[in-house]
């Protein structure tokens, strides 16, 4: 791990990916998002909606900046589809974070374990809120960063003990399930998920694929967090699925703009679904099946920073 400062400036420490980790526990973040929706609620945390920016070669740049009444964030990161065949991550950037009353620099987080935690994090809230069945076992389609988040945070904050995972790449899958192995689950590739989702009631899909990997059908008691797509043009979750859940957003602008899943399936998200922010607290539903649909938020990132560095803001 490396903690370096910027020339010239004594007070700006830079964190790597396994520090910026080690600041971000699943269980702890989770209860900072939840904190944080609940400011944003109140007026004491805002975040506009991020800005999409196209560049060459297919790749998007996202700018998310948020704030509260001590910390400010902004996270700039590049989604590059053509990086892994260059041998470079999917996801780059960084996140700097600001005392909100002075603008003094606290730190400089590394943007792709903030993405990863925090999507991962978001995922647990959602699932121990709206889960018909928590303590179900698990399926994975996709086995890259945000799986491998996901796969942590839900044996970490549920308990998950048994894992199932898919993927277009069976060795990547295979490293995955090992990887669960070695947290000691009871984990295995598989190269159909479909009678996984017969067995599975957590379903997670974690994959950059513009068309769906998940075409159900689903248990009854099934809970789908669909994180990977994340613009109108992208959809993980086919449309018949889509439309036989109870469907629960993480925002309903957010995903206005940006859930291919929901709006090609013919769903308007400020009319036919709940924001989290609103079932916080609410029961459980007590049968599904439950689609949580993740586009990502910079009110997700300010939980982040406040739960990384928010105590080095100004008191």
């Amino acid at each position: 791990m490396t903690q370096d400062r910027a020339p010239g400036d004594a007070g700006m420490e830079f964190y790597d990916a396994d520090r910026t980790a080690a600041l971000l526990p699943y269980d702890a973040l989770a209860d900072a998002i939840a904190a944080t929706l609940v400011d944003a609620a109140r007026g004491l945390a805002s975040a506009p909606e991020r800005i999409h920016h196209p560049l060459a070669g297919g790749g998007t740049l996202l700018v998310m900046p948020a704030a509260d009444r001590r910390v400010a964030v902004n996270k700039l990161v590049t989604v590059c589809p053509g990086n892994p065949g260059r041998g470079l991550p999917l996801l780059l950037g960084s996140m700097t974070v600001l005392d909100a009353a002075t603008g003094r620099c606290l730190g400089v987080l590394d943007g792709p374990a903030v993405t990863a935690r925090r999507t991962a994090a978001l995922s647990l809230l959602a699932a121990r809120t709206l889960a018909p069945r928590p303590g179900g076992a698990l399926l994975l389609l996709g086995a890259g960063v945000q799986a491998r988040a996901h796969l942590e945070a839900l044996h970490r904050g549920l308990g998950t003990r048994r894992v199932l995972v898919h993927s277009r790449t069976p060795a990547r899958a295979e490293a995955l399930a090992a990887h669960a192995r070695a947290l000691g689950l009871e984990a295995a590739a598989v190269a159909d998920p479909g009678p996984a989702l017969e067995e599975c009631a957590l379903v997670v899909t974690a994959t950059c694929s513009p068309v769906p990997v998940q075409h159900g059908p689903l248990r009854r008691d099934a809970f789908v967090a669909a994180v990977g797509a994340f613009r109108a043009d992208m959809a993980e979750v086919a449309p018949q699925v889509v439309r036989v859940c109870r469907v629960f957003v993480d925002t309903a602008a957010g995903c206005a703009a940006g859930a291919g899943d929901l709006l090609q399936a013919g769903l308007d998200p400020a009319r036919d679904c709940t924001p989290l922010a609103e079932a916080l607290g609410a029961p459980r539903p007590v049968e599904g099946p439950v689609l949580f649909k993740s586009v990502g938020h910079a009110l997700f990132d300010l939980a982040a920073g406040r739960l990384a560095l928010g105590a080095k803001a100004r008191r």
